[in-house]
């Protein structure tokens, strides 16, 4: 069976201003997305499911459809609202902000019946990561608790104009992960890569940590144990204003209880997104040297 690739672009993109994820970057207009999705397509992936807001949908349709993709691979749309919640829960007086990534990836519950893979919708992962991705899961039909993540080197992942926020990993000996911690305020200083904590202290980060970008890999019991997981998540910091349902802390937690085993898949596929307006001309010199180079 093939897999299917889960695409959140519910995201407005604050930082960079406006919706990010439609901006032409490629030679010839494209948008970052089109290069993940011509990635999936040749590693094998039958479906692409997109995570956008109602808000915005209509424009998105209109760019994003399978006749842009030359009608290879399906195409649907699943939306994530704020007051999509579990029954008995409501959104609290004040709350605008999005309930995170685990909470978008729950919206595809019923469009997703076979193993998948997760990304971020304005992030270049590269041709190999979606192979070996590719690969991982199409052995996986069947199976229960058993995902995988592609890792990265920290240092090849961050923006030299902002600070960003990186899934920090520990990784066994035989190559599974251990942990997640999301650190946020990651940036290079004089004493090299660091991050900022709460309270606003600086603490060192090794540039060869392996970092997650959200290029996850699950089976689909995953969206049943998730779900199970946000009303305990509701129950505990519901009422928090800027609370989020983070990929990590669903990740963390069927890790710990003994659920669930995550492999961290190497790639020789270099990372690269618009964090901030300032990154694009990068983006577009990298992607005008990959269609010289006849990636593309």
């Amino acid at each position: 069976m093939k897999p299917t690739l889960l695409v959140l672009a519910a995201g407005m993109g604050s930082r960079y201003g406006g919706l990010k994820q439609m901006d032409g970057v490629g030679p010839n207009g494209e948008i970052i997305m089109d290069y993940s999705i011509e990635d999936a397509i040749r590693a094998g992936f039958g479906k692409v499911v997109f995570v956008i807001r109602k808000s915005f949908a209509d424009e998105f349709k209109k760019k994003i459809n399978a006749e842009h993709f030359g009608g290879r691979i399906a195409v649907e749309y699943v939306y994530q609202e704020l007051d999509c919640l579990p029954e008995g829960f409501s959104v609290p007086e004040g709350r605008e902000k999005p309930w995170g990534t685990n909470h978008a990836i729950l919206m595809a519950k019923d469009a997703i019946k076979e193993p998948f893979a997760v990304i971020n919708a304005d992030d270049f992962y590269g041709r190999d990561a979606f192979m070996v991705m590719s690969e991982y899961l199409q052995g996986l039909d069947g199976k229960k608790g058993s995902y995988c993540m592609v890792g990265y080197r920290l240092e090849n992942t961050l923006s030299e104009n902002g600070t960003v926020s990186r899934g920090v990993c520990e990784v066994d000996s035989e190559g599974f992960l251990k942990g997640m911690t999301e650190r946020t305020s990651i940036g290079r200083t004089s004493n090299g890569i660091e991050y900022k904590d709460d309270d606003g202290t600086l603490h060192p980060l090794p540039g060869d940590a392996t970092v997650s970008m959200n290029l996850f890999g699950f089976t689909p019991d995953y969206f049943e144990e998730s779900e199970k997981l946000f009303v305990t998540f509701l129950k505990e910091r519901g009422n928090e204003m800027k609370s989020e349902y983070y990929i990590p802390y669903a990740v963390n937690t069927f890790l710990n209880n003994g659920y669930a085993k995550m492999r961290v898949l190497k790639t020789s596929a270099q990372w690269f997104g618009v964090t901030y307006k300032e990154d694009r001309p990068m983006v577009v010199e990298r992607l005008r040297k990959l269609h010289e180079q006849g990636e593309y």
